[in-house]
């Protein structure tokens, strides 16, 4: 099961945000763990690696499980540490290897393309300080089948 760590950044209501240019769909920087990494070293890392930031205490917000399946074949699963922080050092890269990085104010989210698991949570993390765990499935192309959510 590939493990991979993100951070929603937020700054004066708005949210640093990764634009991907596969799909056109907007993400929150983050990448996969390296082996014998903790967690909060990899979102450090990732986060640097894709934003030329480097975070300030970023804080665990959510453990999630994403599996893709076709019809009854399970294609892939891995898992998603989701941190969020407030604050960082450094500029913003303009050059980033996965896309094109964007500062989203918190109400424009939902509006934006993007995997509607990481929109249930935004939705979470605008309303609570809770810790989120959750489960998604989607389809081959993407399309959210399941969200099972705690607290819902």
């Amino acid at each position: 099961m590939q493990r991979v760590t993100n951070c929603i950044v937020i700054e004066n209501n708005r949210v640093l945000l990764i634009k991907k240019p596969r799909r056109g769909w907007y993400a929150i920087p983050g990448g996969k763990m390296e082996a014998g990494e903790s967690v909060k070293e990899a979102v450090t890392r990732e986060y640097r690696e894709e934003t030329n930031l480097h975070i300030q205490e970023p804080e665990l917000a959510g453990v999630f499980t994403f599996s893709v399946d076709t019809d009854d074949t399970f294609i892939q699963e891995w898992m998603m540490f989701t941190f969020i922080a407030y604050e960082y050092t450094g500029e913003i890269t303009d050059n980033s290897p996965e896309g094109e990085l964007e500062w989203i104010h918190l109400d424009e989210i939902e509006n934006l393309p993007m995997a509607e698991g990481d929109r249930k949570i935004f939705q979470h993390v605008k309303r609570s300080q809770k810790l989120l765990y959750g489960a998604f499935s989607y389809t081959e192309d993407y399309q959210l089948l399941n969200a099972r959510l705690d607290p819902s």
